[in-house]
């Protein structure tokens, strides 16, 4: 089942950006789509190139379809997510994106828990401030993320989540520093869930063109809730490559990385992630 909800997805979205791009090239018929794409286009090339982090939210505004396959491992049990909160991202405007995410499919190791569909996300995002590598090398991004309790049995949560953000980077040459800082806000049970700050910060770097090695510092706080006065912290070396060029805008790239949680108090020991890209 799972295998047939995958592959459906990645087809759907992937007939979405061919038939995009053939669209494009027609001068009568395909006038909207024409000039959506160059919208975004405008919007890329008024901001750095670099590569979207594996965890850490990016700043920059992206226009692609990404699929994320998650492996969180804690003790002996281990839990899959095929989706990993990702989806559809399109650039409607030169300061604004919008993400839409099919509900991930969730399994577990472990006989007592049920596999089932996860919680459908949504990100909005809107860039307040930025400038390319030859005009500055920076981005500032304010964000809004939510997820819908879509969940089959206990794979999601009780309730919508909110989370507001702030996302800046600034680049040096092939380096470059990107980060967020947020606030999860849940619709009901605030007691018990508490209110956690998130704080992530990556490193990277781009060698020969195609390759970005990164590190990643992805934290949560809680001062409110069950929680409270806990700390979770995950230190997570990845490497992406791309983009690479497949036809005509789109593009391909792929990655991996692993969280290593770097503190007593965990939700999980390792998430190895899995992430390819089409950005078109």
């Amino acid at each position: 089942m799972r295998s047939v909800l995958v592959f459906v997805i990645f087809c759907i979205s992937c007939t979405i950006t061919v038939a995009a791009q053939q669209k494009a090239t027609e001068p009568q018929e395909g006038g909207l789509i024409r000039d959506w794409l160059e919208t975004s286009s405008r919007a890329a090339a008024g901001q750095p190139s670099w590569m979207a982090p594996l965890f850490t939210v990016t700043p920059r505004l992206v226009q692609q379809f990404r699929y994320d396959v998650g492996w969180q491992t804690q003790q002996n049990a281990t839990t899959i997510n095929y989706g990993g909160g990702k989806g559809l991202e399109i650039v409607p405007t030169e300061r604004t994106e919008v993400l839409i995410s099919a509900p991930p499919y969730v399994t577990h190791s472990s006989p007592q828990l049920h596999d089932g569909l996860g919680d459908m996300a949504f990100l909005f995002k809107y860039r307040v401030a930025a400038a390319n590598e030859r005009e500055g090398n920076y981005v500032v991004t304010a964000f809004l993320s939510t997820t819908i309790p879509t969940a089959s049995y206990s794979n999601g949560g009780t309730h919508a989540n909110f989370s507001p953000s702030l996302a800046v980077g600034k680049g040096w040459g092939n380096f470059d520093v990107q980060g967020t800082a947020g606030i999860a806000l849940p619709a009901g049970d605030v007691d018990t869930l508490g209110t956690p700050v998130g704080l992530n910060a990556t490193l990277q770097y781009k060698i020969i063109g195609k390759l970005w090695p990164e590190v990643e510092v992805n934290s949560t706080f809680w001062a409110n809730g069950n929680n409270a006065g806990k700390k979770q912290v995950f230190l997570s070396p990845g490497l992406v490559a791309g983009k690479f060029h497949l036809w005509k805008r789109v593009g391909f790239a792929i990655g991996g990385g692993v969280q290593i949680a770097a503190t007593r108090f965990h939700a999980y020991s390792h998430n190895w992630l899995f992430s390819v890209r089409f950005p078109f």
